[in-house]
């Protein structure tokens, strides 16, 4: 393959990044045609990845490779298998006709340009995680989905309702994203690898499987909307539209079960796996269903059943079978094309109507053909009619449960009535704003634009185009999605043939004829549920806000029992925290053994004696008990603080005399600086002249300073004990002027070496500069005066 495609492939994840940067600029010179212009892009990475197909097709995979960390043999890697690809062209594909849709949808919105920012950022990050192949990466990306979610969902921050729905949506996926980074590193510790095309079934069979496979779990199920974290779905409908269109068709929801797509070569096939996922799934798929049903509000109601569609999904998938796994491929595509397409018309409706809500909702066919003709093909591929890729995606979920063994009969009921369910919501979003008698409305209703057509159209089509074509959705969808997932080869059977004999058709026929009982039975099904549901007086939207709220108050405590104020509390804390750090692991650990004479030396005499100094060097030491008499004798706080800076020039002496004299120079330059800011903050500060202790304070701080003295200089003690390591000494020395190209080893190493701890420290000291310089600057406030007097009521006589 050449280089060209390598590259590109790279550039597929990174191009949405850039083009978000550029977004805003591009809205504000390009007004009326910003959307269309942006929209360029998801369009030339759909045509891009089309290149792809034949390669994959004939080798299976393609890959290309940036260097990331070699110091850790860790590369940003991506494969593009037949799995990854048809994500890719879905999101691709569905995210050119949400962008053209949502500068029509929000135009003239005066933060339009950050609208399509977020909204590539979001696209770039769907596109970085499902071609990720390094499993960091996948983590990366799928935390940029959480956080460009949020701000999609929040787009609309003044409202209430959109800050709590963008922060739930942000809590739930990151517990996910956590779970997903503690799987990653599970997985690298069992097998040694990083790359997700390089494991293989070797961690079934070590002790962390169980261990990986709840994180992974964890990770799909927050980031997926099953049971029981499903709650932050539907709130997402605060976002407009178009997040709405994108998010619950094509990307975010769909992370998860591409994650577990992708895992399912060395995490499925176990007892566990099958389990939990079915079960998880099917309780998600009915559901969803039920709340989908309870609803009057369009977007309420596909947003309902995404999360019975992600169920489905997962269902599927934890069955394993190849029949299951066709049907998740199919089914996939089949539904980003009608949820999204469903979606826009709702939006249309909204737009032009001014209203979702079906119940006055009618006759919208008259005044909106174009919108009404592509909600019902996308409508129809929701019910999964003959001639539409729904109707292949749904034979191949029955395809695989015709052994009549109870448990599959037990999941085929389940997949009859969740498909049912999803069949009558389809009928539902289909008739009843667009037929029947015109109502009235709050606006005066007529076509939506071109730009929010297309959409719509595009897909609806698309979804009747592909089920019209078997072999080619066999060739190019089926097959290489299913033999990635597999990791076996899968061949395509979808054919037109209809078999009266088969049950295959009757079980269509049943899902087709309860939907219609749903679609007829909708409105007293709504009120039997809303009861219901009344008097169960629970919700998971309830259960998150107590939890919330319980977080919210126990950290309220916390931080009450910790931040009290009170700067005496701590500074003994810290000192008595730094005292345990120091001594407990040297006495658990036997540190301080090598202060012992050995056997050579003798006795303690021989081991502590007086080195061998200088004049000036027992000068030195003089200085500094000088200081340390004059600290302790002080007899104002002022005094002290200057005195202490008598014990930091006896270091700094010390340095100059031992050969360090930029060392020397920075230690007297910090102790000329903080004994003048000192002085100056105390001078500012209300503080008594003379530091006032109590007798029992006087011995606990003595105590504390004692044993932290006594700590520093046994530690410092069994640091020099020990053997001189060179190894980095020599590091330095040897490449100090090759590598850094500077003669002075100190300044390299503080700049180049260790060039980010620097950038921390001056970080701190100018935050501590900008603190004192504020502190500096305050006025003083002026002290209440005294009150009078209080006078005695005058006696009444």
């Amino acid at each position: 393959m050449g280089l060209d495609l390598e590259a590109g492939i790279a550039l597929v994840a990174l191009l949405p990044f850039v083009a978000a940067i550029l977004a805003p600029t591009i809205q504000r010179f390009t007004r009326p045609f910003a959307g269309w212009i942006l929209a360029l892009v998801p369009g030339a990475i759909f045509l891009f990845l089309l290149r792809l197909v034949e390669p994959v097709l004939a080798n299976g995979s393609v890959s290309a490779r940036i260097g990331w960390i070699p110091a850790y043999d860790l590369d940003l890697s991506f494969y593009v298998d037949g799995l990854s690809l048809v994500f890719a062209l879905t999101i691709s594909g569905v995210g050119a006709l949400v962008v053209l849709y949502a500068g029509a949808y929000l135009k003239g919105h005066q933060h339009l340009g950050r609208f399509f920012a977020f909204l590539l950022a979001f696209m770039g990050a769907m596109l970085g995680l499902v071609l990720a192949d390094n499993m960091l990466a996948l983590f990366m990306f799928w935390e940029l989905t959480s956080i460009s979610s949020f701000l999609l969902i929040g787009f609309d921050h003044e409202r209430q309702a959109a800050r709590r729905g963008a922060i739930q949506a942000l809590v739930i996926t990151n517990i996910g994203g956590m779970a997903l980074l503690a799987g990653v590193v599970l997985v690298h510790q069992a097998t040694g690898v990083w790359d997700l095309s390089a494991l293989g079934d070797e961690l079934r069979g070590t002790q962390l499987y169980g261990w990986a496979l709840a994180a992974f779990l964890l990770a799909a199920f927050t980031k997926s909307a099953q049971l029981p974290f499903h709650l932050w779905l539907p709130n997402a409908m605060e976002a407009p539209t178009p997040v709405s269109a994108f998010l619950h068709s094509a990307t975010m929801v769909q992370a998860g079960v591409y994650l577990l797509a992708r895992v399912t070569p060395w995490l499925g096939g176990t007892p566990s796996w099958s389990t939990v996922l079915v079960l998880f799934g099917g309780a998600t798929l009915i559901w969803g269903g039920m709340g989908a049903l309870r609803q009057t509000d369009l977007k309420q109601m596909l947003a309902q059943t995404t999360i019975a569609s992600l169920g489905l999904s997962v269902l599927l998938l934890g069955l394993g079978t190849t029949y299951a796994v066709a049907g998740a491929v199919l089914y996939f595509v089949a539904h980003a094309l009608y949820k999204a397409a469903l979606f826009m018309a709702v939006g249309a409706v909204d737009h032009e109507a001014g209203t979702r809500d079906i119940t006055v909702l009618g006759g919208l066919a008259d005044k909106m053909p174009v919108t009404f003709i592509g909600a019902a093909m996308a409508a129809l591929a929701m019910i999964g009619l003959p001639l539409t890729l729904g109707y292949f995606a749904k034979e191949e979920m029955y395809l695989g449960l015709l052994h009549w063994d109870w448990r599959d009969v037990a999941v085929l009921v389940v997949l009859v009535v969740g498909n049912a369910i999803l069949a009558g919501i389809a009928m539902i979003v289909m008739v009843r704003p667009f037929l029947g008698p015109i109502v009235p409305l709050p606006k005066t209703v007529h076509e939506a634009p071109i730009a929010m057509l297309a959409g719509p159209i595009l897909l609806g089509a698309a979804g009747i185009v592909a089920g019209v074509m078997p072999d080619w959705l066999g060739q190019t969808v089926l097959e290489p999605g299913a033999s990635a997932i597999l990791e076996a080869e899968v061949e395509s059977h979808l054919s037109f043939a209809i078999n009266p004999a088969s049950a295959l058709i009757w079980l269509s026929l049943a899902t087709w004829a309860l939907g219609l009982v749903i679609y007829r039975q909708h409105n007293m099904l709504r009120t039997v549920l809303r009861r219901f549901a009344n008097w169960l007086d629970w919700n998971a939207d309830k259960v998150f806000d107590a939890v919330m709220f319980g977080l919210i108050r126990f950290a309220a405590a916390v931080t009450r029992l910790l931040h009290h104020g009170k700067l005496e509390v701590y500074l003994v804390t810290a000192f008595a925290a730094l005292a345990l750090a120091l001594v407990m692991p040297m006495v658990l650990l036997g540190g301080y053994a090598v202060l012992q004479p050995t056997a050579e030396l003798g006795d303690w005499s021989a081991k502590l004696r007086w080195p061998d100094m200088t004049l000036y060097e027992w000068g030195v030491i003089v200085l500094a008990l000088v200081g340390l008499g004059a600290v302790l004798a002080a007899p104002t706080r002022l005094i002290a603080v200057v005195a202490l800076g008598i014990q930091g020039s006896a270091v700094a002496l010390i340095f100059l005399l031992f050969g360090a004299p930029d060392l020397a120079f920075t230690q007297f330059m910090v102790e000329i600086l903080s004994v003048v800011i000192l002085a100056l903050v105390m001078t500012r500060l209300r503080l008594d002249e003379r530091d006032h202790r109590e007798l029992e304070d006087l011995a606990r701080d003595g105590t504390l300073a004692l044993v932290c003295g006594t700590a520093v200089s046994l530690l410092l003690m069994v640091v020099v004990s020990g053997e001189l390591n060179t190894r980095l000494s020599d590091f330095f020395t040897a490449t100090s002027v090759p590598i850094a190209h500077g003669a002075n080893i100190v300044n390299v190493i503080l700049v180049d070496y260790r060039g980010f701890d620097t950038l921390g420290e001056i970080s701190v000291v100018l935050g501590a500069g900008i603190a004192i310089m504020a502190l500096l600057r305050r006025k003083p406030r002026p002290l209440p005066e005294a009150a009078a007097p209080l006078q005695a009521p005058e006696e009444v006589s």
